[in-house]
């Protein structure tokens, strides 16, 4: 599954290119210096952007393979990991309550 996430984050980013290539489409067609400035500006950030998510789904799509040190691995087993911990004991999910002489009912 972290494979096909990876795989899919490619999509964002191709979407951000092809912003830029309009981007820069229009800023041949623009004479002023100022608001050409600022296209070529616009174009640095979507290709720094799009480059990020490149590099994060490419590591997503190779190094979740094994699922050793896969971010989202490491994050349901933090969720799922408090969540279970009461079960295994055989214990009940919530805390007993205990008597506090300061407390109460």
């Amino acid at each position: 599954m972290p494979k096909m996430m990876g795989l899919f984050m490619l999509i964002p980013a191709a979407v951000l290119l092809t912003f830029s290539f309009f981007v820069l489409f229009t800023i041949s067609k623009v004479e002023k210096g100022k608001l050409k400035a600022f296209g070529y500006a616009v174009v640095a950030i979507l290709w720094l952007v799009a480059a990020l998510i490149f590099s994060k789904s490419l590591h997503m799509a190779f190094s979740c393979g094994s699922m050793k040190g896969c971010p989202m691995q490491e994050m349901m087993k933090g969720k799922m990991g408090g969540m279970m911990q009461g079960s295994q004991q055989g214990a009940p999910m919530m805390r007993e309550q205990t008597d506090n002489p300061g407390m109460k009912r």
